[in-house]
């Protein structure tokens, strides 16, 4: 494994800003790492690029281990922070010089790198300029040219697309798509279709706790045994009818003639409801599962949290 993190807990007087999560990363996965603000993400991500000390538990990188050689995690780990550090006065290729000997990068190194990363991250027309003259979006560019100038096994990335409009994320999502694929990538947003687009799983923590750790595909069902069917008659029928179909656990009124139906088999009970339909000689006129977005799952798993 690229990272591992094991029973990571990190306590601020009385508060646990992360307490006790677990969780793996494989070299070539893109990690969505969700969960609302103030849920611990930034700091877990802090504490992987040994920016800070955790309170109890571990993290390592490519086996390392960030306590006892945080140097050396840090040779490996590329970090874009939320609020993208640049020196404005700075040009870019002046400032990636300067990343490259913050990085212990040797000359020939960084003569070798720059050019690299910035043609990987769309640059070259940009790189005689100074960032204070670049717009955000290539800012973000200038983030991740320095986050990846060292080659990094491990790129965390904490909201790289706050703020860009869409063309800018379009061109930040392939950006990140093309590096992944000989690295281990955690990504952080708030943007559930920056999630869908890029990421294999999805951790999810709230209040410091982690309380999912799934595959898009199981994300996107919701952790519910149940489906719900949305039947539309022509007119409202009896909901004793709908009952009484064996996969159907509970019905609910919507509006005339439309009923949602959890159910434990959608296939079984849509089978069922048109044979009831044919039975009892009822106009049938819709019948779908309903599609749950990843904004309502989220939401689900951290509002009551």
């Amino acid at each position: 494994m690229s990272l591992v993190i094991q029973n990571l807990t990190k306590i601020y007087g009385q508060q646990y800003a992360v307490d006790d999560i677990s969780f793996s990363v494989q070299k070539g996965e893109i990690l969505g790492f969700l969960g609302p603000n103030g849920a611990g993400k930034s700091t877990t991500m802090k504490i992987a690029t040994g920016y800070l000390s955790p309170s109890m538990g571990s993290v390592k990188v490519a086996d390392i281990d960030v306590i006892a050689e945080p140097l050396m995690v840090q040779a490996k780990v590329g970090y874009l922070p939320e609020h993208n550090p640049l020196y404005l006065d700075m040009y870019v290729h002046e400032f990636l010089s300067f990343t490259g000997k913050a990085n212990k990068l040797s000359s020939k190194q960084i003569r070798n790198r720059i050019p690299e990363v910035v043609e990987q991250c769309g640059l070259i027309r940009e790189q005689n300029k100074k960032i204070g003259q670049l717009s955000k979006g290539y800012r973000q560019r200038v983030g991740l040219a320095q986050a990846l100038l060292h080659d990094p096994e491990v790129l965390i990335l904490d909201e790289p697309t706050t703020g860009l409009d869409p063309n800018q994320i379009l061109e930040i999502r392939k950006l990140i798509k093309d590096v992944s694929k000989d690295k281990t990538v955690i990504f952080s947003s708030h943007i559930m279709q920056e999630i869908k687009a890029l990421c294999d799983r999805v951790v999810v923590i709230n209040k410091g706790k982690l309380i999912a750790d799934n595959t898009i595909d199981e994300f996107e069902k919701g952790f519910k045994e149940s489906q719900v069917l949305i039947v539309e008659f022509k007119s409202d029928i009896s909901e004793s009818l709908l009952k009484g179909v064996a996969t159907v656990d509970s019905v609910t009124r919507e509006s005339e003639g439309k009923y949602a139906l959890e159910v434990t088999n959608s296939e079984e009970a849509r089978s069922e409801v048109f044979q009831l339909a044919a039975t009892n000689n009822l106009p049938l006129v819709g019948l779908q599962e309903e599609v749950r977005s990843l904004e309502d799952i989220f939401q689900s798993m951290t509002l009551d949290q």
